[in-house]
């Protein structure tokens, strides 16, 4: 594409570099902290056995989360343009590559995960509005209608679900700078929720002990673990994809790279920083969580409760539920916000390379933010929301996001050897030992989960590949190259 074609594409404006190094930071710690932390104990307990074993496990996954961002940093740091992975992997694979993966974002991974957060945000709303009774104050159900051989329901919990949605993308429409800030004091708020959990089990805890430490899992109830999953390494890898969605999201900084002040300096502190804080937090909050309870009682929880509430029953009695809710509650918006803020780039990349309409790359002429690409990703997060196949679908792609993973690090080995002389800020530590060990271990969990879910991991590729039809319609006509010039 050529730079006249690029700024009517653009109508002459560009984005706008207002994310300094907190507002970055705050995006890769709001992104990945959700509800993993306070739910994944439990599991990973009947997957691994013992405490030492499960805090074992959180480790070896944000090490490898770090090792995927220390290569990250280095790609993010030479090409800090929007779209992040969509830019890498087109460059170094080809647009095919690039549209696939951007495919499976829009359409799949980044709004059904949107979907799925902003339902179970209403979700947990619901539980912090039961106090002694049964029945929360959004259960309500205006209509109910059978669709396709089920029946679609919708009531107060949707409702909220699809204005979760809107506030946020509404939000996002305004400055770059405003969402940074929100980001910020959201961040602020999960990491004070993780610590007063946290803290709150090794302070006021009457019965907690180090002992536990010492202690099995064994006679846990493991409520819907498959036996297949509770030991060896068929029980590592289960414990260890667990711990990777409680760190998923530390990649999404990149989306935004097109925005963040002094790119080649704060966008690979903000990863390595980021992820450092993540690690120590969520080994923080586990110590505490198997301080406050044996690790029997933890694997005996119940599938529809969490770690974190029956943790802060031990110093809080019954007002737990309720505050844990409210932290789910939270939590979940601040992982919301950040979502939307940084999913919409990549169609707006994707458009910028007329590999989707050109209205998605329109910059609002005010707060100079993709307000269009924005907007259809809200509504398609709606639909997604109001269906209900969220679930189903994220399911099915998170086999294809560690595809794109490995292959968004292995393009580090291209650029290396196709750019030798590039301005390179920012040099990934410990190359080329760290970017090997990464794609050895994704490369593990692919063929473990290929192995183990057979079915969703070939869905999953399937649903990616029928990106090729839609991007053979649409770059038809249109081999230019891409605009190097833009953010």
């Amino acid at each position: 594409m050529s730079t006249q074609q690029s700024d009517q594409v653009s109508d002459r404006i560009d984005l706008v570099r207002g994310l300094g190094l907190i507002a970055a930071v705050s995006i890769v710690i709001g992104n990945v902290i959700g509800t993993g932390v306070f739910l994944k104990a439990r599991v990973m307990t009947c997957n691994v056995g013992t405490p030492n074993r499960v805090v074992a496990v959180w480790v070896a996954a944000g090490l490898l989360s770090l090792a995927g961002a220390l290569t990250y940093a280095e790609l993010a740091a030479m090409m800090p343009k929007a779209g992040g992975e969509y830019v890498f992997l087109r460059n170094a694979y080809g647009r095919a590559t690039g549209f696939l993966y951007g495919w499976m974002q829009i359409f799949i991974a980044k709004t059904g995960s949107q979907a799925s957060v902003a339902v179970a945000l209403a979700i947990f709303l619901n539980e912090a509005t039961k106090g002694a009774g049964t029945t929360g104050a959004l259960e309500g159900v205006f209509f109910r209608a059978p669709l396709f051989g089920g029946e679609f329901v919708f009531g107060v919990g949707q409702v909220i679900a699809l204005a979760a949605i809107a506030l946020f993308t509404l939000i996002n429409c305004a400055s770059v700078t405003s969402s940074g800030r929100i980001a910020s004091v959201l961040t602020v708020v999960k990491i004070a929720l993780v610590l007063g959990i946290g803290f709150g089990a090794f302070l006021l805890t009457a019965q907690g002990s180090f002992s536990n430490f010492n202690l099995t899992g064994a006679g846990g109830l493991c409520e819907g673990v498959p036996e297949a999953a509770r030991a060896g390494v068929a029980g590592f890898g289960a414990a260890m994809l667990g711990a990777l969605w409680g760190y998923d999201g530390w990649n999404n900084l990149t989306l935004v790279a097109g925005e963040v002040k002094n790119p080649q300096r704060n966008i690979p502190i903000a990863l390595i920083a980021g992820m450092f804080t993540i690690i120590t937090l969520y080994v923080f909050v586990n110590l505490a969580y198997f301080y406050a309870l044996p690790p029997a009682e933890i694997a005996s929880v119940s599938k529809t409760s969490s770690v974190a509430a029956e943790v802060a029953r031990t110093f809080l009695g019954p007002l737990a539920v309720g505050l844990i809710a409210l932290c789910l509650t939270a939590s979940s918006i601040g992982t919301l916000h950040t979502s939307i803020l940084t999913g919409a780039r990549v169609p707006y990349a994707m458009s910028r390379d007329r590999l989707l309409p050109t209205a998605l790359a329109q910059l609002s002429p005010r707060t100079r933010v993709p307000v269009v690409a924005l907007i259809f990703q809200g509504v398609w997060a709606g639909v997604l929301a109001l269906s209900g196949s969220f679930d189903t679908l994220t399911d099915y792609v998170i086999f294809g996001s560690w595809i794109f993973y490995g292959l968004t690090t292995a393009s580090v080995f291209v650029f290396r050897r196709r750019m030798p002389d590039a301005e390179r800020p920012y040099r990934a530590w410990g190359y080329p030992v760290v970017p090997v060990v990464f794609l050895l271990v994704t490369g593990w969990l692919l063929v473990n989960t290929l192995m183990t879910a057979p079915r969703q991991s070939i869905t999953g590729i399937v649903l990616i590949l029928l990106g090729l039809p839609f991007y053979w319609l649409l770059s038809r006509g249109n081999a230019a190259a891409p605009n190097e010039e833009e953010n």
